[in-house]
């Protein structure tokens, strides 16, 4: 992976050499902007206003506006030069527990890769410290024109960052739940207790982009000329008016689904041991199993025979078994007569 950004992690005194790769990829499908009539590809050009002519991209440099409309040019050289600790490097400044993290300040994630041999060992040591201690490093890092935050946390074998939004930065939810009284039963909420269950948990491995998928398909057939697949017809909709009869409806529904789910598993999983390719008749085996099945293979009609002679026995234990009970019977009666 090509590294973005190359520094080193401030650990104390200890300094890792360090290159920074991003962690994620998009995988969206882009559009250009084109002319209908045409389909000629729509640019944009960058023009000096002053000059009115298009200027190069070699030409393009940065400018702070003023609040009076006076551009001050920036060069890289300035934003090289700042007079902060974390221009080249990522400064832990403290640990805490993961859970003090709020999942509203996450923003970009990168890996940290060390940089050559010498950094090998205290990156491992950093690593296996956050290992051991079960928190997250929060550090300050400047990458494009600015001063940022990150949470640094382990993931398999290496350090990854995740770049945080300073706590200003994010907004308060004020106006964003509902301004009425609502009351909610008890027996509302085990219905959406029964649903959660009922759905379950997911492998986020399982989890696919369909939209992206979908477009690929109606890319595909608009370049061979056929017409795009039909979309499927909406769910029904509409408002909510009984709670509760809406929510054992998601219970039923979910549960059929999982069973539906359950035995289109069980019918893969028959059809792949029937599709499993079978060993040769001739075909030794040194295993253990292997062995144990042939055995049984020649003892089989052994056991037929066996079989047959178990039933003929309990068909002459069953005889001998009512006679004695036709001769015993006489003597219970007498006995009873005695005591009669």
């Amino acid at each position: 992976m090509r590294s973005i950004w190359n520094g080193a992690i401030s650990f104390g005194l200890v300094s890792i050499p360090i290159k920074l790769v991003n962690a994620t990829e998009s995988h969206a499908i882009s559009f250009r902007q084109i002319h209908t009539e045409d389909n000629g590809r729509i640019r944009y050009r960058k023009v000096c206003e002053l000059e009115e002519r298009e200027v190069t991209q070699g030409e393009i440099g940065k400018g702070y506006e003023d609040a009076d409309g006076t551009i001050i040019p920036i060069t890289d050289e300035d934003l090289s030069h700042l007079p902060i600790p974390t221009a080249r490097t990522i400064e832990i400044v403290a640990f805490v527990p993961a859970d003090r993290i709020d999942p509203l300040q996450m923003d970009a994630a990168y890996y940290l890769a060390a940089s050559g041999a010498p950094a090998a060992k205290p990156y491992t040591l950093l690593r296996e410290a956050l290992k051991r201690s079960n928190k997250v490093a929060i550090a300050k890092y400047a990458l494009r024109g600015r001063e940022r935050l990150g949470m640094l946390r382990v993931v398999g074998d290496a350090i990854a960052m995740h770049g945080l939004l300073w706590p200003d930065e994010v907004r308060a939810p004020e106006g964003v739940a509902p301004d009425v009284d609502v009351t909610i039963r008890d027996k509302e909420l085990d219905l959406a207790d029964a649903l959660m269950d009922t759905l379950g948990e997911v492998d986020m491995d399982d989890l696919h982009d369909e939209y992206r998928e979908a477009l690929e398909e109606v890319i595909a057939a608009k370049a061979s000329g056929e017409a795009p697949p039909e979309a499927p017809a909406p769910a029904a909709g509409g408002k909510v008016l009984d709670l509760m009869a809406a929510l054992e409806n998601s219970v039923r529904a979910a549960r059929e689904s999982r069973a539906a789910a359950g035995s289109e598993a069980e019918v893969r999983s028959l059809r792949q041991d029937r599709a499993a390719p079978k060993e040769p008749a001739g075909k030794k085996s040194t295993s253990t199993t292997t062995k144990k099945t042939a055995t049984a293979k020649k003892a089989a009609p052994a056991r037929k025979s066996t079989s047959k002679a178990g039933e003929a026995a309990k068909k002459t234990g069953a005889a001998a078994k009512s006679t004695t009970t036709k001769k015993t019977s006489p003597k219970k009666t007498t006995s009873r007569k005695r005591s009669a």
